[in-house]
């Protein structure tokens, strides 16, 4: 049975009015016109052992729950974000990077071992020069400060990318985080970065291609597990789930190959917008669903 939010907010607030209570207090304090005589250590000792009840019991629930292993999102609406308001494109792409941190950060707590973001697509270079030279910008700025504000929160970063026509500054930036937290074992964060799905494809043809013509690798040898191998990052699993915001209902080519038996969830919310509560929402609608990857549900299995 799950316990409610609320109910466990309450417990969390008794712990920390225990913890800082002795503070305000010290030993003497005057419950309901009740003289009570604190021992500030045992009610110290009490806080700190409840407060970890809590927390244990809160891990407990989520990990009873059918979760994705791997969630992608598809990082849509910065700019019509900014136009409402009135302010620049990358006002609006700004503000979708610090959804993204606050995103990364839930996914990790909530227990989610893989977490894909659509960053910049190889179509995106066609966008005015601008943008792109603020897209680059910030993209700096958050590679450089991915280390306290991701990386301290147990999450390993990863990109699945083309290094192609990438600044080497931002290569170089790349490498450092990658190296910095490839030994992190908690929830990894892949950035599609400079990235298009039928690019992908490409290059994994063109090198089997040339596994072939140079004899490492058989015509007869290649199937979907070989083929899946030739992938940017082939021990990432395919994603259990994408996430789109912003109303639109395609794929824009991303993770073309890996998205085939993706569960598709949609959100007419804005990313810079998005947050706990809307994926709360997407979690809840997951575990309802019948993933059957072309067979028939346990429910039918006897008709």
């Amino acid at each position: 049975m799950m316990v409610k939010d609320d109910e466990w907010k309450a417990v969390e607030g008794i712990c920390i009015f225990f913890q800082l209570i002795v503070y305000d207090q010290g030993r003497d304090f005057d419950i309901i016109n009740h003289r009570v005589d604190f021992d500030v250590r045992e009610i110290s000792i009490l806080g700190r052992a409840m407060n970890n009840i809590f927390r244990k019991k809160n891990k407990q629930i989520v990990s009873d729950r059918r979760l994705p292993r791997h969630i992608a999102f598809i990082m849509d609406g910065n700019g019509r974000w900014a136009k409402k308001r009135g302010l620049p494109r990358n006002m609006g792409h700004r503000e979708g990077s610090y959804t993204l941190k606050r995103i990364a950060k839930d996914c990790s707590e909530i227990g989610i071992q893989y977490v894909s973001v659509f960053a910049l697509s190889t179509e995106n270079w066609s966008r005015p020069k601008e943008e792109v030279a603020g897209l680059l910008n910030l993209l700096r700025e958050f590679i450089r400060s991915a280390d306290k504000e991701i990386a301290e929160n147990n999450i390993r970063i990863r990109f699945a990318m083309s290094r192609e026509g990438l600044p080497e500054d931002i290569l170089s930036e790349i490498d450092r985080i990658m190296e910095k937290t490839k030994n992190i074992k908690g929830t990894q964060l892949i950035i599609a970065l400079n990235y298009g799905g039928k690019d992908e494809i490409v290059h994994a043809v063109k090198r089997i291609a040339q596994d072939v013509s140079e004899n490492r690798l058989k015509p007869g040898d290649i199937d979907q597990s070989l083929f899946s191998s030739y992938m940017y990052l082939p021990d990432v699993p395919e994603p259990d789930m994408i996430i789109r915001p912003s109303g639109e209902k395609r794929i824009s080519n991303f993770y073309l190959w890996q998205a085939a038996y993706s569960e598709f969830w949609y959100s007419d919310v804005l990313w810079p917008d998005f947050d706990r509560k809307q994926l709360e929402k997407a979690l809840e609608d997951y575990e309802k669903r019948d993933r059957r990857y072309g067979g028939i549900s346990n429910e039918n299995k006897n008709y």
